[in-house]
């Protein structure tokens, strides 16, 4: 069901290629009857700065009544961060939050001491076929943090900075871009502090 559209690929130069330390060929993994491809950990590169884990997930198409289906599972000492370009799924957890989480928003979860959560696609999402891509990457907490209470954060497309490029010219893809004295949530700039 996934597919990985692909660009006419780019030779770098000599300057360019010698400035590549490591080349990561994400694997692909099964979770819950969708293929994911993740970045981290590999083999010869176990961390990038505080992200331990890095996942594409799809792009991909579903037909009606299938979807996603990450079982409940367990999470400690970490932190995730989802970010959807297309489609949307159902983030539940032991806090009681229920999110659906739409293109352009998005999910940060502090496991600190522990937390459960899920993300299935929604009984109406199934319905009809639909289509997913997203990234979701999982953020070490600093030491000090690793036992700190659990969390959950969303924040939809309109409260997140955009590009102020993008945005100039009219377009609708609507990836996050840096804008000076933004304030994202306070544990993930202290995270990023910290490393």
């Amino acid at each position: 069901m996934s597919w990985n559209p692909s660009l006419d690929p780019v030779c770098p130069d000599a300057v360019a290629v010698e400035a590549i330390e490591t080349l990561i060929v994400p694997r692909a993994r099964d979770i819950g009857g969708f293929e994911v491809r993740r970045a981290l950990p590999a083999p010869k590169r176990q961390m990038v700065g505080p992200f331990i884990f890095f996942d594409q997930m799809g792009p991909a198409d579903f037909i009606s009544g299938q979807g996603v289906d990450v079982r409940p599972h367990p999470h400690i000492g970490l932190a995730t961060v989802t970010y959807l370009f297309r489609g949307e799924f159902q983030h539940r957890d032991s806090l009681g939050s229920n999110q659906i989480i739409l293109p352009g928003a998005v999910n940060w979860m502090v496991a600190g001491r522990g937390v459960t959560h899920s993300e299935r696609t929604s009984a109406p999402t199934r319905k009809a076929p639909h289509s997913l891509f997203g990234i979701q990457t999982w953020v070490a907490l600093p030491e000090a943090q690793e036992d700190a209470q659990p969390s959950f954060e969303h924040h939809g497309k309109e409260s997140l900075p955009q590009d102020r490029e993008r945005r100039r010219e009219g377009s609708t893809d609507h990836r996050p871009g840096l804008r000076r004295n933004r304030a994202g949530p306070r544990l993930l700039r202290d995270v990023l502090r910290r490393r």
